[in-house]
C-alpha cells in the first residue's frame, strides 16, 4: 500500500466534498431561471447542502472511531455520488433541495474521517506537516476551485453538470480506496450513538439560519424571526444538556479542555464565517455589478486559489517548522482580514483590476498559511482514540461558520440593498454599497478570531500528549469519585 496513492484518494474524496460547498454559486442565477425558483427558495440549495454537513460531522466522527474510519468513508462517498447523481436529474426545486440534503448527508459521513486517517497514516512530524499541508490545500482552496469550475460547467454543458460530474469521479474513488485503505481496527462494542444529539444540533443549525434569512427579509424584530431564534437557542440548550449530562456525547466536555482544540474551534469558527463572504459576496458583486459571465467569474477567483496552493503545499510546512504555528497564523489572520478590508471598498463604477484582484493576494497568502496552523493546532491534542472526533469538530465547525457566516452576511448585504433601493439609490451603487457592508463585517470577524487565536493558542508540540493524558486522567478520576466515596463511606461506618 503506498502511503501517497491512499493520501490522494483520501483527499480527492475530501475535495470532492468541499467542491460541492461552493460549486453551485455561480450556477444559482441559471438553477433559479430553469426551476423557477424564488430568491429565499435559491439561498437554501446552498445551506441544504452546508446544514446537514455541519449538523452530521460529530455523529460520522463517532462512527468511524466506533465501525471503522474506512467503511464510514465509503459509505459516505458511495451515499454522496448516488446523491449527485439525483441532484443532476432533479426535475424541480423541491426534490433538488432534498437531494441536496442528502448529498450533505454523505459528504459529512465522508469528511469526518478523512482528516483523522491521514494524521494516522503520517505519524513523522515533517512527513504529517507535509501531508496536513496537502490536506489544507485541498480544505481551502476546493471552495474557490468549486467556482471555476461550476463557471465552466454552467455556461458550456448546463447547471447539471456540476453534479454530473461527481458520478465518474466519486467511482473512481470508491474502487481505489476499496483496494488501497487498510483494515483498521475499531473501537471495542458497548459505546452508543448519541443520534438524538445530532438531530439536536441540526435542528438548531436550520432554526438559526432561517431566523437570521427571516430577519432580513422581515426586520430583526419581526415575530417570525424572533421565534426562530428563540427555537434556535432552545434547541441548542438542550443539546448542551445532553452533551453535559450523556454516557456517550457527541462533544464530550473532555475535549474543549485542551487548550488548543478549543481555541483552534473558535478561530476556525470566526475565520471561516468571515472569510466565506468572499466565495459567495464576491461571485455577486463580479456578476451583478462588473457584469461578469460565469467562466470569467471563476477565472477571476483562480488567483486565490493558486496563492493557497502554493502557499499550504510549499511555504506553511516551513514556516510552521521555524516559526510555529500560531505566529504564523496570527500573520496569516492579519492579511485576511486586509484583503476583506480592500474588498470593502469596492465601487460601483470599478473594474477587476483594481478593485477585486488587489484583496486576492493576502487573501490567498494569508488563507494558504492560515489553514495548516489550524489544522495542525486542533488536532495537536486528540488521542488516538478521539482522533475520529477531533476531526469531525474541524470539519463541522468549517460548516457551521460557513452556514452562519453566509446567512449573516448575505442578509445583512441584501437588507442594506433594499434600504438604500427604497432611498432613491441606483441598483448597481446599492448593491456594491451592500457588499461593502458586508465585506467589513467579514474583516470584524477575522481580527475577532486574531484576538482569539493571540489569548488563547500555545505552541506546545511537545507536550500536547501530556497534556491529553493529564485530561484522560482527570476524567477516569471523575468516572472513578462516585465509587471511592461509596468505599471510604463504608469503611468509616465499618
Amino acid at each position: 500500500m503506498s502511503r501517497r496513492l491512499v493520501l490522494a484518494v483520501l483527499c480527492v474524496g475530501q475535495l470532492m466534498v468541499i467542491l460541492d460547498g461552493t460549486i453551485v454559486n455561480v450556477a444559482l442565477p441559471a438553477i433559479q431561471e430553469n426551476l423557477a425558483m424564488s430568491a429565499p427558495a435559491l439561498a437554501w440549495v446552498v445551506n441544504a447542502y452546508l446544514i446537514p454537513f455541519a449538523g452530521l460531522l460529530l455523529l460520522s466522527g463517532r462512527l468511524g472511531d466506533l465501525f471503522g474510519r474506512r467503511r464510514v468513508f465509503l459509505a459516505g462517498l458511495a451515499l454522496f455520488t448516488l446523491a449527485s447523481l439525483l441532484c443532476g436529474l432533479a426535475p424541480n426545486a423541491g426534490t433538488l433541495l432534498a437531494f441536496r440534503f442528502l448529498q450533505g448527508v454523505g459528504g459529512a459521513v465522508a469528511s469526518s474521517v478523512t482528516l483523522a486517517m491521514v494524521v494516522t497514516l503520517y505519524s513523522g512530524p515533517k512527513e504529517r506537516a507535509k501531508a496536513l499541508g496537502v490536506y489544507s490545500f485541498v480544505q481551502s482552496a476546493g471552495g474557490t476551485l468549486g467556482l471555476l469550475l461550476g463557471g465552466a460547467l454552467t455556461q458550456l454543458v448546463g447547471w447539471h453538470w456540476i453534479f454530473f460530474v461527481n458520478v465518474p469521479i466519486g467511482l473512481v474513488v470508491l474502487l481505489l480506496a476499496r483496494r488501497e485503505l487498510g483494515i483498521e481496527e475499531t473501537t471495542p462494542a458497548g459505546r452508543r450513538l448519541d443520534v438524538p444529539g445530532a438531530v439536536l444540533v441540526t435542528a438548531a443549525l436550520m432554526t438559526a439560519v432561517y431566523a437570521i434569512v427571516e430577519s432580513g427579509d422581515h426586520g430583526f424584530g419581526s415575530s417570525r424571526a424572533l421565534g426562530c431564534g428563540l427555537g434556535a437557542l432552545v434547541l441548542l440548550a438542550a443539546f448542551l444538556v445532553r452533551q453535559a449530562r450523556g454516557t456517550d456525547p457527541l462533544l464530550p466536555p473532555r475535549m474543549f479542555r485542551f487548550r488548543n482544540v478549543s481555541g483552534a474551534l473558535g478561530t476556525h469558527l470566526l475565520l471561516i464565517s468571515g472569510m466565506f463572504g468572499f466565495q459567495f459576496l464576491a461571485v455577486l458583486y463580479m456578476q451583478r455589478v462588473l457584469g461578469f459571465d460565469e467562466i470569467r467569474t471563476g477565472l477571476a477567483v483562480t488567483p486565490v486559489s493558486l496563492l493557497i496552493g502554493a502557499m499550504s503545499l510549499f511555504v506553511a510546512p516551513r514556516l510552521i517548522a521555524r516559526i510555529g504555528a500560531r505566529r504564523m497564523l496570527a500573520a496569516a489572520l492579519v492579511l485576511i482580514a486586509a484583503g476583506l478590508a480592500l474588498l470593502g471598498q469596492v465601487s460601483a463604477n470599478g473594474a477587476y483590476l483594481t478593485d477585486v484582484f488587489p484583496a486576492t493576494v493576502p487573501l490567498g497568502v494569508g488563507f494558504g498559511l492560515a489553514m495548516p496552523s489550524l489544522v495542525g493546532l486542533a488536532m495537536s491534542g486528540a488521542t488516538p482514540g478521539d482522533a475520529g472526533l477531533a476531526s469531525g469538530m474541524f470539519n463541522s465547525v468549517q460548516q457551521i461558520g460557513a452556514a452562519l457566516g453566509l446567512a449573516v452576511l448575505s442578509t445583512l448585504a441584501a437588507s442594506h440593498t433594499r434600504t438604500l433601493r427604497a432611498e432613491g439609490t441606483t441598483e448597481p451603487t446599492a448593491l456594491t454599497e451592500g457588499y461593502q457592508l458586508a465585506f467589513r463585517v467579514g474583516a470584524a470577524l477575522v481580527l475577532t478570531a486574531l484576538v482569539v487565536a493571540t489569548a488563547v493558542l500555545r505552541d506546545r508540540p511537545a507536550s500536547a500528549e501530556a497534556e491529553a493524558e493529564s485530561v484522560e486522567a482527570e476524567a477516569e478520576a471523575e468516572a472513578e469519585a462516585p465509587s471511592r466515596t461509596e468505599a471510604e463511606t463504608c469503611t468509616t461506618r465499618g
